[in-house]
């Protein structure tokens, strides 16, 4: 190529026109090998089918499926199990596939061509085709067929299986929360069963306890003070039936309980009592009461007179009937007393009784607090796995009806909506577009070589390529003169030209037909 050489449209029209060979033979040769190509390679029929994805029958309001994954993922799920290398090996020996090729390569390389010739194409949001490229037409319908009765089966035993597995799951799920639910009713029942009464729950029990307790108490107070004033009064009855006239001088000492004679320690007694009961109510200076010492006196010397001289014998007086009615009153009196004190020492000791019962109360209300706090712990943890526990529960019904209704095959499961037919025309290869790449081909070629030559070719061609580039003007043109050795060798190179060039594209179409066979 000369330096500094511009092309025109001419120019190239001109250089078109000169190495019109080097683009019409590459051109032809490669149009010819398409053809030949195109004509000798194997015809592939394409059968495919539409499968569809069929909602449950019965309505998810009623029946909730456990099965939520979106038709994509399922589709991958199913689409690697069925490709993988087992479930493609037992196709190709049940259908009897690539024998010629089983018989050159090994069994890895025919499954990896039966993966190359299988098409799976999501259309829509609820159906899928499935495709397979065959040699013959039938085998491309059995094998479709095959994969689509493939997709169904596996479908609805993968879903049964995931069913029966989350069902399985719940359970064990299930079981354990039932065992820990009742490990916690456990603690809370000995925890209620220990503090018993001390529960908050039991605080408006016990402070109506307490309250009845106080009213008892009360009332027992009540009762008790009414005795002790009945009895005060029943001891002044005594008191004055035991005591003398102060006006009789003379008065008799009383007779004894049996209302016949007294000894003289008894009247010593009787005495002094009345002397008792006479100070309560006068001086020390009072005149009955100084007939009374006297009469006192009196009895402790008979008395020593008594002890020192034992066969004595008592002064003895028979007993009038107004004083047996009086010493019967004193005694009925004296009996009544000890009734109202065995009465009082009974509310005493049920007023000891109360108040320790009270006390028992106040000590629940005291530790209600605490008791409180650890039983609002044990009651959240218990309300906590009940709440769990009914959740598992309900859920687990409910994977059992999925599981039901996918061992009844009535939940979502695939359909084949366009069954797998038989292809009436070949589906590759493409005749007319491998004779088109073909003739493409063929002049990309012959341009590249179009290309070569000229930049490797450095000859004027013409005035104006001198008048460029010797900035001399021209005064005769010289026409070529080729020798016969010239014109030989030019014919010699056309020729090695265009066998390398046919060569090239004979080898191509074999490459492009052995490939294809495989």
């Amino acid at each position: 190529m000369l330096p500094g050489k511009k092309y025109g449209f001419d120019d190239v029209l001109g250089v078109l026109a000169r190495r019109r060979w080097l683009l019409f033979m590459p051109l032809v040769v490669c149009t010819l090998s398409a053809l030949v190509a195109a004509k000798f390679l194997p015809n592939r029929y394409k059968s495919e089918t539409l499968i569809m994805l069929l909602p449950q029958r019965i309505p998810d309001s009623y029946v909730k499926t456990t099965i939520t994954a979106k038709i994509e993922d399922r589709l991958a799920t199913l689409e690697s199990q069925i490709l993988s290398r087992s479930r493609l090996e037992r196709i190709i020996l049940d259908l009897d596939l690539y024998r010629k090729l089983r018989e050159r390569l090994p069994m890895e390389d025919v499954v990896q061509r039966m993966r190359a010739d299988i098409a799976i194409k999501i259309e829509g949001k609820e159906s899928f085709r499935v495709s397979y490229v065959s040699d013959s037409p039938t085998i491309a319908q059995n094998t479709t067929d095959r994969l689509a009765s493939l997709f169904i089966e596996e479908n609805l035993r993968d879903r049964e299986n995931q069913a029966e597995d989350t069902n399985q799951f719940l359970d064990s799920q299930l079981q354990d929360a039932r065992r820990r639910l009742i490990e916690q009713e456990k603690k809370l029942e000995e925890y209620r069963r220990r503090y018993s009464g001390q529960l908050p729950s039991q605080a408006t029990t016990n402070l109506q306890a307490v309250q009845n307790l106080q009213l008892q108490l009360q009332t027992l107070d009540e009762a008790t003070d009414r005795a002790r004033e009945r009895r005060l009064l029943l001891e002044r009855q005594v008191a004055d039936l035991e005591t003398p006239d102060p006006l009789s001088p003379g008065a008799l000492p009383a007779l004894s309980p049996e209302g016949a004679l007294e000894t003289v320690g008894q009247q010593l007694d009787t005495a002094r009592a009345r002397l008792r009961l006479l100070l309560t109510r006068a001086k020390p200076d009072h005149p009955d009461v100084k007939m009374l010492q006297r009469n006192i006196r009196d009895l402790e010397l008979r008395q020593q007179v008594e002890a020192n001289d034992p066969g004595a014998v008592a002064v003895q007086r028979p007993a009038t009937a107004a004083e047996g009615a009086r010493q019967k009153r004193i005694r009925d009196l004296k009996a009544e007393l000890q009734v109202i004190d065995r009465e009082i020492q009974d509310k005493q000791l049920q007023e000891k009784h109360i108040r320790g019962e009270i006390g028992e109360y106040q000590v629940k209300l005291e530790a209600m607090p605490s008791r409180e706090s650890d039983l609002v712990e044990l009651t959240r943890d218990y309300t906590t796995l009940q709440t769990s526990y009914q959740s598992l529960l309900a859920k687990r019904e409910e994977s059992k009806l999925a599981a039901n209704l996918e061992r009844r095959n009535i939940g979502e499961q695939f359909k084949v909506l366009d069954p797998a037919r038989a292809p009436e025309r070949p589906f590759s290869p493409n005749r007319p577009l491998i004779t088109g790449i073909g003739s493409v081909a063929g002049l990309l070629i012959g341009a590249a070589l179009i290309l070569l030559v000229e930049y490797r070719d450095s000859t004027l061609a013409g005035e104006d390529d001198v008048v460029r580039l010797f900035q001399l003007p021209v005064l005769a043109l010289v026409p070529v003169m080729m020798s016969a050795d010239d014109r030989r060798r030019a014919r010699t190179r056309r020729s090695m030209l265009v066998a390398m060039v046919g060569l090239v594209a004979i080898l191509g179409s074999a490459l492009a037909v052995w490939r294809l066979q495989l």
